[in-house]
């Protein structure tokens, strides 16, 4: 498996989370920062299809649509306030969940990579573990020689990306279908992109009970099935957006515990604020998309922006 392909499923797992339960707990959890929703934006939509929230100034408005972190292939959505939102629109701003690999970014980073590869993990696992992990395994459809690392937690994440291909849940939408509508229409967009160097870096060097832990927490997904995920899509489709984010999200939380994750995920969060305060700048309207729990979230975009003084309004307000 090329490096790339490793990159390209962490991108998956640390920046498109599957959407977690919307029963927060009381108070933020330190390894998961996106524990706690802000419970008076967690409104159903009253105009048809996904929800919308609105951000605004004296003279501009930002419409937001909520993007679940993975979606069945194929989920049918309305499009036609997407349609109306994007008539006249200067600016589209598209997901930030893009990050990008550089080797030399973390001194070292391309030598310990090298030194993971060893024998399939089946071989070095035994009992209900070595029963579970070989069952998602065959599941997906892949052979144990894939799996051929010494790191559990990099084992665990090549594992739930392949799970998910194997049961069509997809990272890629609604942002791709947004981008390709905006392309149509010659209209400005706007994304971004961060180094995961440094968490990777990290990650290699994690303890092996922390390893075990994300690992597990990897399986327990794969077993739950893909039932969750698509209810959660078939919600947000409607507008249900408690529905959408009703899904458990262990393997996230665990990934969260990687020093650099949280910097990580502030970062994404601080850029995509930018974004929007930029397109604000400019009189009119925009639209922009943003990952549910992070645009909910206690610390999130929206919890941000209107500590700026912007005006936020929830897709219940006509």
């Amino acid at each position: 498996m090329s490096f790339a392909k490793v990159a390209a499923v962490g991108c998956l797992i640390l920046a498109l989370a599957v959407p977690a339960s919307a029963q927060a707990p009381a108070v933020p959890d330190p390894l998961d920062p996106d524990a706690v929703l802000l419970e008076e934006l967690v409104v159903t939509a009253i105009d048809k299809g996904p929800a919308w929230w609105r951000v605004s100034d004296a003279d501009t408005t930002v419409y937001v649509l909520g993007a679940p972190g993975v979606l069945p292939k194929g989920q049918a959505w309305d499009q036609a306030v997407l349609e109306r939102r994007l008539n006249g629109a200067h600016t589209v701003i598209l997901p930030f969940n893009s990050v990008s690999v550089s080797l030399l970014s973390v001194p070292g980073l391309a030598l310990q990579w090298v030194r993971l590869k060893g024998k399939p993990m089946e071989e070095r696992l035994s009992g209900d573990i070595r029963r579970r992990f070989v069952a998602a395994r065959e599941g997906a459809g892949q052979p144990a020689k894939r799996y051929a690392y010494k790191n559990e937690l990099l084992v665990g994440l090549i594992l739930v990306g392949d799970y998910r291909d194997s049961v069509k849940l997809t990272a890629a939408d609604p942002g791709k279908t947004v981008a390709r509508m905006a392309k149509a229409r010659k209209i400005k967009t706007e994304s971004r992109s961060l180094s995961l160097g440094p968490v990777l870096g990290q990650a290699t060097r994690m303890g092996s009970a922390a390893q075990r832990a994300c690992l597990e927490d990897a399986l327990d997904e794969i077993e739950a099935g893909p039932a969750g995920a698509r209810r959660a899509g078939a919600a947000w489709a409607e507008g249900d957006v408690r529905g959408a984010l009703n899904q458990e999200r262990g393997y996230e939380r665990c990934l969260a515990s990687v020093p650099g994750a949280l910097n990580l995920d502030a970062r994404f969060k601080a850029e995509q604020v930018a974004a929007i305060e930029r397109a604000l700048a400019k009189p009119g309207h925009a639209v922009a998309v943003v990952q549910l729990r992070p645009l909910l979230s206690q610390g999130g975009v929206l919890d941000r922006l209107q500590a700026k003084g912007f005006t936020v309004k929830t897709p219940g307000e006509p």
